[in-house]
C-alpha cells in the first residue's frame, strides 16, 4: 500500500510579453491557440491523446498526454472565475496512469506593461503521496509560460 502524504506549496511566476492583455487572454481562451502552446508545445517528449477546452466559468478542460513513451498524464481543469483580459482562476488535478498526483488552484493575472502585458501566475498546490514535486511543477509551468511567449511571438510575426 502507498504511504499517504500531502505537501502544500505556493509559487508565483512572472512574465512580460510584447502582446496586449487581450492577445494574451485570447491565447488562454481560444481552444486552438491554447492547444498550440499548452498541449502541443515543442520539445516536451509527449503526444497529445485528448485535448478539450470549454473556456467559461464552470467550463472544463481535459487533456491526456502520452508521456515518456508509456505513461498517460491526465489533466482535468474547471474554470472558477474569468474576467476578460484581466484574470483567470482555475482548479485542476493531475494524474499519471489514473493515479492522482496533485490538486491545484491556479491564478493568471494580466496587466498592461507599456505596450505589452505582465502576466503573474500563482499556484497553490497539494502534491499527493510523493508522486510529484514542487520543483517539477514549477519547472513545468516555467516551460509552459515560455511556450506561450513563443506562440505569441509567432502570432505577431
Amino acid at each position: 500500500m502507498t504511504k499517504r502524504s500531502v505537501q502544500h506549496v505556493t509559487f508565483t511566476l512572472e512574465r512580460t510579453y510584447a502582446a496586449s492583455p487581450a492577445q494574451v487572454f485570447a491565447a488562454w481562451a481560444d481552444p486552438h491557440a491554447k492547444r498550440r502552446w499548452f498541449a502541443d508545445g515543442d520539445g516536451d517528449n509527449s503526444e497529445t491523446l485528448v485535448y478539450e477546452l470549454d473556456f467559461r466559468v464552470g467550463g472544463r478542460e481535459n487533456g491526456q498526454f502520452k508521456y515518456q513513451g508509456t505513461k498517460v498524464l491526465g489533466n482535468e481543469t474547471i474554470y472558477l472565475d474569468i474576467v476578460p483580459d484581466r484574470r483567470i482562476i482555475f482548479a485542476y488535478t493531475m494524474s499519471i496512469d489514473e493515479v492522482r498526483i496533485s490538486a491545484s488552484v491556479g491564478t493568471v493575472d494580466l496587466a498592461p506593461a507599456g505596450k505589452g502585458t505582465r502576466l503573474i501566475y500563482t499556484e497553490q498546490a497539494a502534491y499527493l503521496d510523493g508522486h510529484d514535486t514542487p520543483e517539477s511543477r514549477e519547472g513545468g509551468w516555467n516551460w509552459l509560460l515560455d511556450q506561450l511567449g513563443a506562440d505569441l511571438r509567432r502570432a505577431d510575426a
